[in-house]
């Protein structure tokens, strides 16, 4: 049950951390060859791109999650 709930986290969390990793490293290349070293500059792209994959990919989180849940609480009758 454990390893069912860690690979679910993984599972749900991958997409945002991607997404995040993939923004951040696309800024650190503009600003490594553009001399920029403003701060917001990598913030802020790396929060809307995470808010598009949640838009995008929320209904889907949600229905992983919530199939997950129930299965938890099916087995909880079998528990000792």
């Amino acid at each position: 049950m454990l390893r069912g709930g860690i690979l679910e986290v993984i599972i749900l969390a991958a997409p945002l951390l991607l997404s995040a990793l993939v923004v951040g490293l696309v800024v650190a290349i503009l600003q490594a060859t553009t001399s920029i070293q403003e701060q917001t500059l990598t913030f802020v792209p790396k929060v809307i791109a995470i808010l598009l994959v949640l838009a995008f990919l929320g209904g889907w989180m949600f229905t992983s999650l919530r199939e997950y849940t129930i299965a938890i609480f099916r087995m909880i009758p079998e528990m000792r």
